[in-house]
C-alpha cells in the first residue's frame, strides 16, 4: 500500500500537528484576530486577514496531502516557509524553548521543519 510506506507513521504525525494547530482556530476567532490584531499590526495591513486565512488553510491541505502521500514536497515546501516566516516574525524573540526555560520559543517549528525535511527525502540527500 503506498500510503503506508516508510514516511507514513511521520506523515501522519504532522498532518495531526497541523489538523490541531489549525481547526480550533478557524472555528474560533483565532485566524481573524492573527491576521487583524497581529499581522497587520506589525505592517502587513491591509492584508493580514488574508494572509492569516492562506496560512491556517495551507496547512489544512499539506495535512491532506501529507495523509494520503500526494503533492508531499509541494505541501511542505509551502509548510516549512510558513514555520520559518513564523520563526522571524514571532518565535525568534521569544528564543529557543517553547517551555521551560522560555515560551513560544523556536525549537518547536525548528523540529518540524527537519521533520517535513526528512518526510520530503526519505532516502537523504542523494546524488542521482
Amino acid at each position: 500500500m503506498k500510503a503506508l510506506n516508510n514516511t507514513f507513521l511521520l506523515r501522519f504525525a504532522i498532518a495531526i500537528i497541523l489538523l490541531t494547530h489549525s481547526i480550533p482556530s478557524l472555528l474560533s476567532n483565532g485566524v481573524n484576530d492573527f491576521g487583524n490584531l497581529y499581522l497587520n499590526q506589525i505592517g502587513f495591513a491591509p492584508f493580514g486577514l488574508v494572509i492569516a486565512w492562506a496560512i491556517k488553510l495551507s496547512h489544512l491541505a499539506a495535512a491532506v496531502c501529507l495523509l494520503f502521500n500526494k503533492y508531499v514536497k509541494w505541501a511542505s515546501i509551502i509548510t516549512i516557509f510558513v514555520f520559518v516566516m513564523g520563526i522571524v516574525l514571532i518565535h525568534f524573540k521569544e528564543g529557543w524553548y517553547v517551555v521551560g526555560d522560555g515560551r513560544n520559543g523556536v525549537e518547536f517549528n525548528f523540529l518540524l521543519i527537519f521533520a517535513l525535511l526528512s518526510v520530503m527525502f526519505p532516502n537523504g540527500f542523494k546524488k542521482k
